[in-house]
């Protein structure tokens, strides 16, 4: 076997190693971020956060109309972030194979790009 190819086999064994790893940890790095986001805690801190922004914004001299508006549009962003969050967790519960593939189709994506930059083939 050519030093080339030797070179790819150990590339491949790399890279599923590291998919192995992102497909175990990634779900559970979702799980808890949701969890964490939607907690009881998480709801008493929002709520602080929120008050004390528009406290800010008023003792700053901003108007009642713009402080009320500012704040929620403040608060809208993390709901915002929490609603993304929960739609990539989703109603399907995926499983560290799914994960698995869909980041392994997307690294051949990007490789296939990446070679066809380098060859200029469309």
């Amino acid at each position: 076997m050519g030093e080339k190819s030797e070179r790819k086999i150990e590339e491949a064994e790399e890279l599923k190693e590291i998919l192995s790893v992102v497909s175990k940890e990634i779900p559970a790095l979702i799980k808890g971020i949701i969890g964490s986001i939607f907690s009881e805690e998480a709801g008493k801190d929002l709520g602080r956060a929120a008050a004390a922004f528009y406290r800010e914004l008023k003792d700053g001299g901003m108007p009642e109309n713009v402080a009320v508006k500012m704040t929620e549009n403040y608060i809208k962003t993390f709901t915002s972030l929490g609603d993304v969050l929960k739609s990539m967790g989703g109603k399907k519960n995926y499983t560290s194979g799914d994960v698995q593939k869909i980041v392994k189709e997307r690294l051949e994506e990007k490789l296939a790009e990446k070679k066809e930059k380098r060859t200029g083939t469309s």
